[in-house]
């Protein structure tokens, strides 16, 4: 880089910066195909549709700003003429490749439209598990320490990098202001499903990260850290941590960091700590709120369909016709056509006019002074309307309905208290001693268990807490080694982790009950 002369981008701004784009990718893939170097003649056999003086004049180019070295090409001399005469192998320069995997990132990071990876999520819960259980081990192999991290680290960071640029280009499409109605339409309809889909993924198997990253740390995650660090200490190419008295030992403090740094952002995207919410929690929201935001841009779309005029430009165009009108005839059609005054369509006649003017029509272009009158309703010149008026219709009786109504509110207010008596234990209770629920205590233990569920967070044996209503309480506390519970149902059995329950009513007369 010290070098004043060497200009690894200058073949972008040059004249012809296509043919010197195609020149270099076609040194990078021979490169990946282990091939040093070529000749001319190579390029060209790539390149057909240039000729080959235009290419041998960009290689000399390249070679001027550093992108290629050129090198003497004696393997094919065999007079003195051809000794003389300039032949060259051409090679990518180490600058010149650095140039190009910058060209090629940044094509790549450009047209890059990223996606929410449902998989990806499925595949870091499983290197977890697989980091969970090598914790738990008194001696971890390093090597299926080390594979572990590095595929979790390899994973996340695709996931979080096609996060961002998914949300990126989603709301580009959001902004989009000229987009055809019929296909965002159709694309919006793929969407939703996409990112409903993809929402769901995020709240089930993120609950399941974040509860084995809390395993992993609880069991000593800094120790799988180091065991990555020195194995990678190991590998390290000699003169690295020069000066040092143990340079493996200079290499791990230097790669120590980086690995509690890695851990540290995949748990900050899945657990969320006191004010400051996971990055997975906001994507969730990001997702959420970029729905409406789709159904906003339709209607949009559907609006401008509509064709919701403007006044000024209709008048302005109306104007133009009128200055275009070949003769005054074509001007009082426009008028009339563009106005409509030319008749009284708002008054109504009775059925006696109308068949008058059946059997003996009126054209239209009779002069209202010629054509004779028509019978109009006395009450509609006098009010405005032509409805008869009468006495008001009856009262209808809606004392059967409202009498109705109250049975089926006491009913319903009837199975909520059995429901609530059901569900109420004297002292914590196992789920599977819970017995047949009906329906309705049924339907009300899913939502006491739901609410827990719902309040409860990594690390934590036991939930408390309170429906919406504030009627009822609930106390959840895990079990060591529980099984399965089963809870009888008339509709089937419901099965679930076996849990302490404790079921509370906060009414009155639960309260009462408690304080006896």
């Amino acid at each position: 880089m010290s070098d004043p002369d060497f200009q690894p981008f200058a073949h972008l701004n040059a004249p012809n910066s296509a043919l010197y784009r195609l020149v270099m990718k076609t040194f990078v893939q021979a490169k990946r195909r282990f091939t040093v170097h070529l000749r001319p003649e190579d390029v060209h056999e790539k390149l057909t549709t240039v000729e080959l003086p235009e290419i041998a004049k960009a290689l000399a180019n390249l070679v001027d700003w550093g992108n290629l070295r050129d090198d003497p090409d004696t393997s094919r001399v065999t007079t003195v003429e051809d000794f003389h005469r300039a032949r060259f192998l051409y090679q990518l320069t180490d600058r010149g490749e650095a140039a190009e995997s910058a060209l090629t990132a940044y094509d790549e990071a450009l047209g890059r439209r990223g996606a929410l990876q449902g998989v990806a999520l499925s595949d870091i819960a499983t290197q977890l598990q697989v980091l969970l259980e090598l914790a738990g081990q008194a001696a971890p192999d390093p090597a299926k320490v080390h594979l572990a991290l590095r595929g979790l680290v390899s994973r996340f960071t695709d996931l979080a990098g096609n996060a961002q640029a998914f949300m990126g280009s989603l709301q580009r499409t959001i902004d989009l202001h000229d987009a055809d109605a019929d296909a965002f339409r159709a694309y919006k309809d793929r969407l939703i499903d996409y990112l409903e889909r993809f929402i769901r993924d995020l709240v089930g198997t993120g609950g399941k990260i974040a509860t084995l990253i809390d395993g992993i740390e609880s069991l000593g995650v800094h120790a799988l850290l180091d065991i990555a660090a020195w194995r990678e200490a190991e590998d390290a190419a000699p003169g690295q941590g020069e000066g040092a008295d143990d340079p493996r030992r200079s290499e791990f403090e230097r790669v120590r960091p980086l690995w509690q740094d890695r851990w540290q952002g995949v748990r900050a995207w899945f657990v969320s700590e006191q004010h400051h919410p996971s990055q997975a929690k906001l994507l969730r929201s990001q997702a959420r709120a970029a729905i409406p935001q789709l159904l906003q841009v339709v209607a949009a779309l559907n609006e401008r369909r509509a064709g919701r005029s403007d006044r000024s430009a209709d008048f302005r165009s109306l104007a133009k016709w009128f200055a275009q009108a070949p003769d005054e005839a074509s001007l009082h059609q426009l008028w009339r056509s563009a106005f409509g005054l030319s008749a009284s369509r708002h008054l109504t006649v009775d059925g006696e006019t109308l068949e008058t003017r059946a059997e003996h029509p009126v054209p239209p272009s009779t002069p209202w002074a010629d054509a004779p009158p028509l019978e109009i309703s006395p009450r509609l010149r006098k009010t405005g309307s032509y409805e008869r008026r009468g006495k008001p219709n009856r009262v209808v009786d809606r004392s059967e309905q409202r009498r109705y109504l109250a049975e089926l509110a006491t009913r319903e207010a009837t199975e909520t208290a059995d429901a609530r008596a059901a569900l109420v234990t004297s002292h914590p209770t196992r789920l599977t001693d819970l017995g047949l629920l009906e329906p309705a205590a049924f339907r009300l233990f899913l939502a006491l268990l739901g609410d827990a569920l719902a309040a409860k967070t990594p690390g934590t044996r036991t939930v408390e807490t309170t429906t919406s209503d504030g009627s009822m309480a609930i106390r959840l506390t895990a079990l060591d080694g529980a099984g399965i519970a089963e809870i009888p149902t008339p509709g089937g059995v419901f099965r679930g982790p076996d849990h302490l329950v404790e079921i509370v009513d906060l009414t009155v007369d639960g309260l009462e009950e408690r304080t006896a």
